[in-house]
């Protein structure tokens, strides 16, 4: 797993701020570069996209440039930074509405729009579970995904730590189960090999291995058609039901005082 906020401090913060601050893109003086920062974070997402989080390497990421690896230098520290730089750039693509800009009615519907665009963009990168962001970058993405919550759950009746820490508990659900939504989706294009042809490999555990009598909760579930869904359709329900249990608890929590 790679983990974010590994790099140069001050360099990933000017990174990341670069329309506010200062236009890294532009050289003072020599040569115009042959690639632009953006254009060196735009291929790292498309190698990751296309050939897993692991494989994104500098050299790789040249090589979708056109360019040598030292050239992604003159932009970029190193890969640390860029990592950073990628899963902010994801973020961004969330576009939330933003001051007056016009939301859902209710705070539960404007968590419930940003769940669906996570939901959406785990799906278009899913790669983004494989990158922790405990230590997070602090980039114009994600600050913008924790303003817009911190102001729907602003109209939620909670006091300010419990709107804190609800927006922490909806930011860490969504990202894991949309993460695993992602995975599930995309586990046949990454392994070369289908949900049923997996599970048919493995029959001989249901016939020869698992034993009910022991196991008698997962037996009655199977019996009684609770697992009989695919593990692309019970991540979605599970997704589904979590986020509306979730929200219910926060709403409880707040008309309880």
């Amino acid at each position: 797993m790679e983990r974010s906020g590994g790099g140069d401090p001050g360099a990933t913060l000017r990174l990341l701020w670069r329309g506010a601050a200062v236009d890294t893109d532009r050289p003072t003086r020599g040569r115009p570069p042959k690639i632009t920062l953006k254009q060196v974070i735009t291929a790292a997402i498309t190698v990751a996209d296309r050939d897993h989080l692991e494989a994104t390497t500098m050299d790789k990421v040249a090589h979708e440039l056109g360019v040598g690896t030292m050239s992604l230098y003159t932009h970029v520290p190193g890969k640390a930074e860029l990592i950073d730089l990628m899963v902010d750039a994801t973020w961004c693509e969330l576009a939330l509405p933003h001051g007056a800009d016009p939301r859902p009615d209710g705070w539960r519907a404007q968590v419930e729009l940003y769940a669906r665009k996570a939901s959406a963009l785990h799906g278009r990168h899913p790669w983004l579970r494989e990158i922790s962001t405990v230590r997070p970058p602090l980039g114009p993405g994600l600050l913008a995904r924790q303003e817009y919550l911190l102001s729907a759950l602003s109209g939620a009746g909670l006091d300010p730590v419990q709107t804190a820490a609800a927006t922490d508990a909806i930011v860490i659900f969504v990202d894991a189960a949309a993460g695993a939504q992602a995975e599930h989706t995309h586990a046949e294009q990454f392994s070369g090999q289908s949900g049923p042809d997996w599970w048919a490999a493995r029959r001989a555990f249901w016939t020869e291995i698992f034993d009910v009598t022991r196991y008698p909760a997962i037996a009655r579930a199977w019996t009684e058609g609770g697992l009989s869904r695919s593990a692309a359709e019970a991540s979605t329900l599970a997704f589904d039901l979590g986020l509306r249990s979730l929200l219910d608890g926060i709403e409880a929590r707040a008309t309880s005082g």
